[in-house]
């Protein structure tokens, strides 16, 4: 949950240390560690105490170069320009060096054939066009393959992090309402559940980290939540240095790779491969912290209820399969032999095509041949992106704003306490019979079982006749004149609903 001001590290601390109260060791030690944080302790209203970044809101306010090439787009973001005329998010830019090259590859066939030099010396570069018929249909298949099969990838991994948001949901709300709060031990208990919606939401975090091969721990949005945590990432990141050890890469791989050149690509699982201690898997730890603290809350009673006991551990067990499930996406892409055959077919395929268009288009086969290869292989290079979607292309999936959206209704619900059944049902604007009765919950109250029983058929007929009315209206605009003699004839109840209506209002009026 978000802290104001320099309170957060050390609050994490104490909720930690709040979190140990099941166990029998450090007793000696834990009141004097917990009195020197509390003296290092400033509140958000204290003098020079600032609010510290949101490390889920994006950085910029509008887009810049890296926007175009680098994702993912932000989905909140809402774009004037007509669809098509749109290039956040098209593929055209990792386009831009492929159509150059097909350019120059068209000019220099068309150029060839147009020139006299080459006539007179009688070489033919043209070829019949049928050619075009025969290879079209076999690339049309393949590139319906690879465009299916990646998208098939993409939705399955968007509900998978649809399920993650419904297990944090879940389980913040056993957590926060069903999970009691002792009399004895209450502002401890508060921060012992605070401390288990922070590592939901860390949960969340780690795991986009993770499937994005980035497995340390000092990443913005994820440091002040699992610093205090005894994890196999956090000592591997406290050795490798972890991802401060990340060198920035030069100009030409940068340009490169956002130009879609393979040769200046970097490999994405380096930091994995240059670990020097183990890396764990930071996820599946987090989930033993969230595992131990749903075993306390039960064995002390403060979850008593066996529904909510089996609640808690099934959205548990939910965060485990997305997390496994996830990687399955990850691990397992298109068979290398699919991809490496689909892509020399479609290649191919456009580097003949200016042999087939030169003798009959001249010197329009070169826009042509461009044209054609933007549409082509704008399919193929559409079917590679989003076949890893949790990537940080400009078309994978919005992991950022799926744990900002955990974390900011973790938030929301953590920002009331239980609510108490008479504070909202006994409340004076309740109406409880509304829109039949304008009269309040104390009002209905007063009148007696019989009343309210009469009152809630009445309800049911006064919302049949509006919807008959309104059925008649729509039905007299699709067929004419016929559906007006319906509609009148359904609104014979209106004014004896306004009838029982003024009568039960006069009632109750009488009572108070």
């Amino acid at each position: 949950m978000a802290e104001d001001g320099s309170a957060a590290p050390p609050a994490a601390v104490g909720a930690g240390h709040a979190g140990d109260a099941g166990t029998n060791s450090a007793h000696d030690g834990r009141g004097r560690r917990s009195g020197e944080h509390l003296e290092r302790i400033a509140t958000p209203l204290s003098p020079g105490a600032t609010t510290p970044p949101n490390p889920f809101s994006r950085q910029h306010t509008s887009l810049d170069m890296d926007d175009y090439f680098i994702g993912p787009r932000d989905t909140q973001k809402h774009s004037k320009w007509p669809l098509f005329m749109q290039m956040h998010g098209s593929i055209l830019p990792k386009l831009i060096m492929p159509l150059v090259f097909m350019g120059l590859w068209a000019g220099l066939i068309t150029s060839m054939h147009m020139t006299d030099y080459f006539k007179n010396r009688g070489v033919r570069v043209s070829v019949n066009s049928v050619l075009l018929t025969v290879l079209g249909f076999v690339v049309g298949l393949g590139l319906s393959f690879r465009s299916s099969t990646a998208y098939e990838r993409y939705a399955e991994g968007r509900r998978y992090w649809a399920s993650l948001i419904l297990a944090s949901q879940s389980l913040g709300r056993v957590f926060w309402i069903h999970t009691r709060e002792r009399d004895e031990t209450r502002e401890k208990d508060i921060l012992n559940k605070l401390s288990a919606l922070n590592l939901l939401t860390a949960f969340a975090v780690a795991l986009k980290h993770k499937l994005r091969f980035e497995p340390y721990t000092n990443y913005d949005d994820l440091s002040q939540m699992v610093g205090h945590l005894d994890t196999l990432a956090g000592e591997a990141t406290k050795t490798d240095g972890g991802a401060t050890a990340v060198k920035n890469p030069n100009i030409f791989k940068r340009f490169g790779s956002m130009l879609g050149v393979p040769f200046c690509e970097s490999n994405p699982r380096k930091q994995l491969k240059k670990a020097k201690r183990p890396l764990g898997n930071l996820p599946l730890e987090i989930l033993n912290y969230l595992a131990a603290y749903t075993d306390e809350i039960v064995a002390n009673g403060q979850l008593p209820v066996p529904m909510q006991q089996t609640l808690a551990y099934n959205n548990m067990a939910l965060l485990n399969d997305v997390m496994v499930g996830t990687e399955r996406v990850l691990s397992t892409p298109l068979p290398i032999a699919y991809s490496i055959a689909i892509a020399q077919i479609t290649w191919l395929y456009v580097f003949l095509l200016p042999f087939q268009l030169c003798a009959t288009l001249e010197w329009v086969a070169i826009p042509a041949t461009v044209a054609a290869s933007y549409i082509i292989l704008g399919l193929l290079y559409i079917g590679r992106e989003i076949e890893q979607p949790f990537g940080l292309d400009p078309n994978d999936l919005p992991l950022e704003s799926y744990c900002a959206q955990i974390a900011a209704e973790l938030d929301v619900l953590a920002s009331r306490p239980k609510p108490r059944i008479s504070e909202w049902t006994e409340h004076l604007e309740n109406k409880v019979l509304f829109p039949y009765s304008n009269a309040g919950w104390h009002a209905w109250l007063h009148h007696g079982e019989t009343k309210i029983r009469q009152a809630l058929r009445a309800k049911t007929e006064l919302e049949f006749g509006q919807r008959s009315r309104m059925m008649g209206q729509e039905h007299g605009k699709n067929e004419g004149g016929s559906g007006h003699a319906h509609g009148h004839g359904r609104s014979v109840s209106k004014p004896q609903a306004a009838e029982k209506i003024s009568d039960v209002e006069n009632g109750l009026g009488s009572r108070q």
